[in-house]
C-alpha cells in the first residue's frame, strides 16, 4: 500500500518505518524542515533500539522517505496516518489544534478517497471532530476517519509494532474496516487478535489501559511505602501477588514514580474528560497525586540520611531517562528528584547511556555529566539510581566502593539483592524493602 505519515515524532516515526519493513511505500512528512534533512541524512532523531537497522534498510530500499510538502506526500496515499503531538493543557485537557488544523489543510487538497487514521492519543469524539472539520470542504465519500490508538512501549516499540499482541480499529466505515485488515494482516500472522470496534470506544480503549497501567504502578508504590512502616519487604510481597494469575506480574514493580509521553498525559486527560461530563474519576486523581509525591520519596530518604543538610554534599546519579532503553526525559522522576537536590545545595554529577544530551539542554553547567558510570563515583558521597538500565544491574561494587566516599546507595529502582549488599557491607536504602545498614567509612577513600 501507499502511506503517508503526518507527523516525525516518536509515533510516526516508528509507525512509518514499520509500516515500510512489510514492503509498503511510506512518506513521512514533517513542517520541521530541519528535521526531515536530518532524516533524509539517515541521522534519527530518538533513540529507539533496532530501529535505526530497519530506517536503514527501508530508506536504502527507496520504501521509506521524507518531505515537508503536504500535497506531495498524500498525492498517491491510500492511507494517512496522524501521528501529530497532542499535548497537555494546563487544565489537563490533550491539545487537539495540530490535528485539527492538519485535518483543514487536507480538506483543501484530497481529491480522491482516502482513509485518515488517528493514530495519536485523542480524547473520546475526536474521530468526530476530525470528520467535521473535513467535511466543511470535503465531500463525505471522499474519506473516512478511523481511530488506531497505538501501544507502543518505548524501549521495545519495534517489536511492539511488528508483533503486536493485538491491533484495535475503531470505524464503522465498511469500507475502512477492510483496508485496515489487509494493512494489519502481516502484522497478525501468529494469531493476534484484530479488534474493530466504533470510534469512540477505541479511543477510549488506549486512555483506559493507560491509565489502568498507571493505576498498577501507583498501587505498589502506595503498597511500598506501606511496607517501610510495617517491617514488610515489598519485592515478597510482589512475587505473592503476581503469582495470583487474576492479577499477573506485570506493572507491579515499585519506584520512583512513572514518567515517560503516555502515563502522565493520559491520565490527566482521561480525569478531565470525565470531568467535562459531569464524573468524578477519583481513582485517577488519587493516582496523580500519589504518582507526583511517589517523585519525592528518594529525595526525602536522602535528607532524611544527611539530616536535612545537603549542602557540600555531591550526589552521583545513575540514570535519568524516564525508563531504560529510551532517551525520552519527559516526566522523568530524575529530574523532579536532581530538581530538589540542587535546591537543597547538594552537587549532582549524573550519567545516562542515551538521555545526557536531552538533560544537558536543560541543566547546562549546574550538574556535571560524566563519560562513565563510575566516572560519575568519583568524589561522590552517595550514588543515588534513577533509572533501571541493564548496565548499572550488575556493576563492579568493589570499584563503586572505591570511588565513592563512603559506601552509601540510595536505589529508586530496587536492583540490588539485600542480602548481597551486606556482604558487599554497603548501607543501601531502596524502596519499600528493610534498609541495610552497612559499615559506616570514615575518611575519603577517592581513586
Amino acid at each position: 500500500m501507499n502511506i503517508a505519515v503526518i507527523g516525525t515524532g516518536y509515533v510516526g516515526l516508528v509507525t512509518g518505518t514499520c509500516f515500510a519493513e512489510t514492503g509498503n511505500s511510506v512518506i513521512c512528512v514533517d513542517n520541521n524542515e530541519q528535521k526531515v534533512h536530518r532524516l533524509k541524512k539517515g541521522e534519527i532523531p530518538i533513540f529507539e533500539p533496532g530501529l535505526d537497522i530497519l530506517f536503514e534498510r527501508n530508506t536504502n530500499e527507496g520504501r521509506l522517505s521524507f518531505t515537508t510538502n503536504l500535497a506531495d506526500a498524500i498525492a498517491n496515499a491510500q492511507i494517512i496516518f496522524l501521528a501529530l503531538p497532542t499535548p497537555p493543557g494546563e487544565d489537563g485537557s490533550a491539545d487537539l489544534s495540530y490535528i485539527m488544523g492538519v485535518a483543514r489543510d487536507l480538506s483543501a487538497i484530497i481529491t480522491d478517497y482516502k482513509v485518515i487514521v488517528d493514530k495519536s492519543t485523542v480524547p473520546v469524539g475526536t474521530a468526530e471532530k476530525g470528520a467535521a472539520v473535513l467535511a466543511e470542504r470535503l465531500p463525505r465519500k471522499l474519506f473516512d476517519v478511523v481511530s488506531n490508538p497505538e501501544f507502543l512501549r518505548e524501549g521495545v516499540a519495534v517489536e511492539d509494532f511488528l508483533k503486536p499482541d493485538r491491533v484495535v480499529v475503531g470505524t464503522s466505515s465498511d469500507k475502512a474496516r477492510k483496508i485496515m485488515r489487509q494493512l494489519y494482516e502481516p502484522f497478525v500472522r501468529q494469531g493476534n487478535p484484530i479488534y474493530f470496534m466504533d470510534e469512540r470506544s477505541a479511543e477510549m480503549t488506549k486512555y483506559a489501559a493507560n491509565s489502568y497501567l498507571a493505576a498498577r504502578i501507583t498501587f505498589m508504590n502506595e503498597i511500598a511505602n506501606l511496607c517501610e512502616k510495617l517491617g514488610a519487604n515489598v519485592d515478597q510481597v510482589r512475587i505473592g501477588m503476581g503469582s495470583d494469575t487474576r492479577i499477573g506480574k506485570r506493572f507491579l514493580f515499585p519506584g520512583i514514580g512513572y514518567g515517560g509521553s503516555c502515563f502522565p498525559k493520559d491520565v490527566q486527560a482521561m480525569a478531565k474528560t470525565a470531568s467535562d461530563n459531569s464524573y468524578d474519576f477519583k481513582i485517577l486523581k488519587s493516582v496523580m497525586k500519589v504518582n507526583s509525591l511517589q517523585k519525592a520519596v528518594l529525595t526525602k530518604k536522602i535528607r532524611r540520611f544527611y539530616k536535612n543538610d545537603l549542602a557540600g554534599k555531591t550526589i552521583a546519579v545513575w540514570g535519568l531517562a524516564f525508563k531504560p532503553n529510551t532517551d525520552d526525559i519527559r516526566e522523568a522522576p530524575a529530574l523532579a528528584i536532581i530538581d530538589e537536590l540542587l535546591h537543597a545545595g547538594a552537587r549532582v554529577q549524573a550519567f545516562d547511556p542515551e538521555a545526557m544530551n536531552n538533560v544537558r539542554a536543560i541543566y547546562g553547567d549546574r550538574i556535571r555529566f560524566c563519560n562513565s558510570m563510575y566516572e560519575t563515583l568519583e568524589g561522590a558521597d552517595c550514588l543515588a539510581i534513577m533509572t533501571e538500565w541493564a548496565e548499572f544491574r550488575s556493576p563492579d561494587f568493589e570499584r563503586i566502593s572505591s570511588l565513592l566516599r563512603e559506601k552509601i546507595i540510595f536505589d529508586g529502582r530496587n536492583l540490588y539483592d539485600l542480602d548481597q549488599m551486606k556482604t558487599e557491607g554497603f548501607q543501601y536504602i531502596s524502596i519499600g524493602r528493610p534498609k541495610v545498614k552497612g559499615k559506616k567509612r570514615v575518611g575519603a577513600m577517592v581513586g
